[in-house]
C-alpha cells in the first residue's frame, strides 16, 4: 500500500509517514496542493490523507480537482475541532472519511485500511463487469495525420501474432486501438478479455491473471481459470500494465516468453492461445530507468508501439468525434440533437480537454442534457476553468484552482507571468531547478524573475 500525506506541516507529515511505515504503509508527502497535484500525475497511490486547510490550494480545492480528474483514490480530510462542518462538506465533495485532530495514529491507519480495502473491492467488481459485458466495437474516429498512421498501424498488425503496447493519456482511446486490433484479427470470433491492472488488489492479482487450483490457498475451494486462459483463442488486454507490481512482472515475462502459464498451487503448464495487447499512461522507458519496471518485460510488450496522441494535439478531429458521440448519445438518451454550431465547435476547438476524448463525451453529454436547442452553442458546455456568455464573450480561469484570470480584471503579461512563476514552485516545493524546467527557463533566469518580482 501507498498512501500520499498533503498537509504544509513537515513534521505532522514525517510523524504520520514513519507510524505508517509501522504498519508497513509507504508514505510520501506533499506540502501543499499544487504539489500534490504534480505528484498523482506521476505516481499511483491507494489512498490519500488531505489537510482541510492550506495555504496556496486548500484541501477542498484540492478534493475537487481530484474528482474532476477522474482519480477514484479514497480520501481522509484532516480537520480541527473548529472546521468539522467543512470536513463533512467535503465529503459531499468526495472525500470518504473525515478525522479530528488531535487523533490517534492507530485510528487513522485503520480507517485508511477499510477505505483502501472497500476501494480494492469496487475495482475489481468493475474489472469483473468489464470482462464479462459484451460490447460493441467503438469506430475509431480521426482523420489527422495521427490518426492515420494509427490506423495504419492496426490494418498492419492486426492480421498478425504480435505483441501490441498502446500509450497515451488517460482518455485518449487506448481500449478503443486494442479492440479494433482484435476485431480486425484472426480472433475476431474469440472473446476479448480486458483486466485493469491497477484496479486489482495487489494479493488477489496473480490468481486473477493465472487462475489457481483447488486448494491452493486459504478459500481455494475449487480450480478457477485465469485471464490468460479465459482468453484462449482470442485477446487478452492488460489494461494499465505500468501500475504492475514487480514480483508478478516476472512471471509475466515467464509467459510471455514460453507461451505457457501455471495455476497457481498447479504443476502442469497450460499452453497460451490468446494474443497479447498491453497499454498504459506512464512512460515505461522512464519507469525502466527508476527501475520501476523490468526492461525485459518492456522490450516484449514493445514489439509493435501505438502512441495515441492527446485531443489538444489533433483539434480538427473535434468535430468528427463530436459527431459521433452526439449520435450515440442520441440514441443512448432518446435526444434529437442535430449537431454544434460552428461557434460552438470554435470553442470546444480552443481548449485544451486534459481529459482527452472522455472529457469531450463528457461535455457534450452534459450540454445535451441541459439543452434546449437542436444545436448546441457555446454556452451550452461547461468546462474547466472557462465560462461561456451568450454574447460571446469567453472568461478564461485556471483549470486547477487558484487565480482566475479573466478579460475584465486587466492582468498584464507581468502579472501572469509572475502568478505562473508562484505555481510552477509551489508544484516542486520550492525546487527552483525543477520549476525551471517546467517552465522552459535556465535556473539563472529564473532566480533573476525572482529577484525582480521581489518573491520570497
Amino acid at each position: 500500500m501507498k498512501v500520499l500525506i498533503v498537509d504544509d506541516e513537515k513534521n505532522i507529515r514525517d510523524v504520520m509517514g514513519k507510524f505508517l511505515k509501522l504498519d508497513a504503509i509507504d508514505a510520501d508527502g506533499a506540502e501543499n496542493g499544487l504539489s500534490a497535484q504534480r505528484m498523482l500525475r506521476e505516481e499511483h497511490y491507494d489512498a490519500m490523507v488531505l489537510d482541510l486547510k492550506m495555504p496556496g490550494m486548500d484541501g477542498l480545492t484540492l478534493l475537487s480537482w481530484l474528482r474532476q480528474e477522474g482519480f477514484r483514490i479514497p480520501v481522509i480530510m484532516v480537520s480541527a475541532h473548529g472546521d468539522i462542518a467543512d470536513a463533512v462538506a467535503a465529503m459531499k465533495v468526495g472525500a470518504q472519511d473525515y478525522i479530528v485532530k488531535p487523533f490517534e495514529p492507530e485510528e487513522l491507519t485503520i480507517r485508511l485500511k477499510q477505505l483502501i480495502e472497500v476501494q480494492n473491492m469496487r475495482n475489481l467488481v468493475e474489472t469483473s463487469r468489464r470482462s464479462d459485458a459484451i460490447e460493441h466495437v467503438p469506430d475509431l474516429i480521426g482523420e489527422s495525420p495521427a490518426m492515420k498512421k494509427i490506423k495504419d498501424i492496426i490494418s498492419r498488425t492486426a492480421p498478425t501474432q504480435a505483441v501490441v503496447l498502446i500509450t497515451g493519456e488517460s482518455g485518449t482511446g487506448k481500449e478503443v486501438v486494442a479492440r479494433q486490433i482484435h476485431a480486425f484479427s484472426e480472433q475476431e470470433s474469440g472473446p476479448f478479455v480486458p483486466i485493469n491492472i491497477g484496479g486489482v488488489p495487489e494479493n488477489l492479482l496473480e490468481s486473477e491473471l493465472f487462475g489457481y487450483e483447488k486448494g491452493a490457498f486459504t478459500g481455494a475451494a475449487s480450480r478457477k481459470s485465469g485471464m490468460f486462459e479465459l482468453a484462449s483463442g482470442g485477446t487478452l488486454f492488460l489494461d494499465e500494465i505500468g501500475d504492475m507490481p514487480t514480483n508478478i512482472q516476472v512471471k509475466i515475462l515467464r509467459v510471455l516468453q514460453d507461451r505457457r502459464v501455471t495455476r497457481l498451487g498447479g504443476t502442469t503448464a497450460l499452453p497460451i492461445q490468446a494474443r497479447i495487447i498491453a497499454a498504459t499512461n506512464r512512460n515505461l522507458e522512464e519507469q525502466v530507468r527508476k527501475g520501476m519496471f523490468r526492461e525485459d518485460l518492456f522490450y516484449r510488450l514493445n514489439v509493435v508501439h501505438v502512441e495515441i496522441p492527446p485531443l489538444r494535439e489533433r483539434r480538427d478531429d473535434i468535430p468528427l468525434l463530436a459527431g459521433s458521440i452526439i449520435n450515440r448519445l442520441n440514441r443512448i438518451m432518446g435526444t434529437k440533437t442535430e449537431g454544434i454550431t460552428s461557434q460552438g465547435i470554435s470553442r470546444l476547438k480552443r481548449y485544451s480537454f486534459p481529459g482527452n476524448v472522455r472529457e469531450l463525451e463528457n461535455v457534450l453529454e452534459r450540454a445535451m442534457i441541459f439543452s434546449d436547442r437542436s444545436m448546441l452553442e457555446p454556452e451550452d458546455f461547461e468546462l474547466r476553468g472557462i465560462t461561456f456568455h451568450r454574447d460571446g464573450d469567453m472568461e478564461a480561469g485556471r483549470e486547477s484552482g487558484g487565480i482566475q484570470l479573466s478579460e475584465g480584471e486587466g492582468w498584464s503579461l507581468k502579472d501572469i507571468e509572475r502568478e505562473a512563476i508562484i505555481r510552477a514552485l509551489h508544484r516542486w516545493e520550492g525546487n527552483r531547478t525543477r520549476a525551471a524546467e517546467e517552465l522552459g527557463i535556465s535556473r539563472r533566469t529564473l532566480i533573476n524573475k525572482i529577484m525582480e518580482y521581489g518573491m520570497q
